[in-house]
């Protein structure tokens, strides 16, 4: 008996294709597709679903949104302007500067500018890092001096900031603020007012004394804006007896 030779190997795959087709109509069946396949130029024929793969220069054919960034220089008396004097508990020399990525309301990214004390610099943008990946909003970001050194003002702008050479607001004996010595940071005042003794600071935070109901930029518990800063040990003055949910510090104060 005559024996019969065996298919190529590309024969065969394409009967058992066809056999298939035959046996399972309609059934998608992988590799099987007429008109798919992979060309001697690496492009995708028609028939194959359409991906995303790197270009001639190794790039992914794909959307790409602004990456955090961070640059930390050191101040001078003449930088800090009106929100350091001499007799403050810090000197320059011991401030940074820090440009950081930061979303806004719109969720566009946008670079600002904080003051913080040397030993911070490192938490603050661990902190930012994290709000801007998770898309939390915050209005603006600047010195205090750009304010002239007054933190109403600040607050009134709706101004993320940190150091500031000023006394703590409060009823009991005159003593320097935290943000004086650089460890502390007031995110969205507008969003989170301070709370003391019947007063809303700033005033415009009234809008917000309705601490349930929950707004994009606001400090809530187990919300993303108090866990970043509780990652990286911080606390939060929400928790305060007269509560400051701007309010956040390395030491609590």
């Amino acid at each position: 008996m005559r024996r019969l030779r065996p298919l190529p190997a590309i024969r065969r795959r394409w009967s058992y294709c066809a056999l298939l087709t035959l046996l399972l109509p309609g059934l998608a069946l992988a590799g099987c597709g007429a008109g798919s396949g992979t060309g001697r130029d690496g492009t995708v024929s028609a028939g194959s679903p359409a991906s995303p793969g790197p270009g001639r220069n190794g790039t992914t054919a794909t959307t790409l949104e602004p990456a955090f960034v961070s640059e930390i220089t050191p101040v001078t008396a003449a930088d800090l302007g009106q929100s350091w004097r001499p007799g403050c508990p810090v000197g320059p020399d011991q401030l940074r500067r820090v440009r950081l990525s930061y979303r806004d309301f719109d969720d566009q990214p946008q670079v600002g500018t904080i003051v913080v004390h040397e030993s911070v610099v490192a938490d603050v943008i661990t902190i930012f890092r994290t709000l801007y990946r998770a898309h939390f909003p915050i209005r603006r970001i600047q010195p205090v001096d750009t304010y002239g050194g007054s933190d109403d003002r600040s607050m009134a702008d709706d101004n993320t900031s940190g150091f500031n050479c000023r006394q703590a607001v409060s009823t009991g004996p005159a003593k320097w603020s935290v943000h004086a010595y650089g460890a502390a940071i007031d995110v969205n005042p507008v969003e989170n007012p301070y709370l003391i003794d019947g007063r809303v600071l700033p005033p415009a935070g009234t809008a917000y004394t309705d601490r349930a109901d929950d707004r994009p930029g606001m400090a809530v518990p187990g919300g993303t804006l108090v866990e970043a800063f509780a990652a990286v040990g911080w606390h939060w003055g929400g928790e305060f007896r007269s509560p400051d949910h701007q309010h956040f510090s390395q030491h609590g104060g």
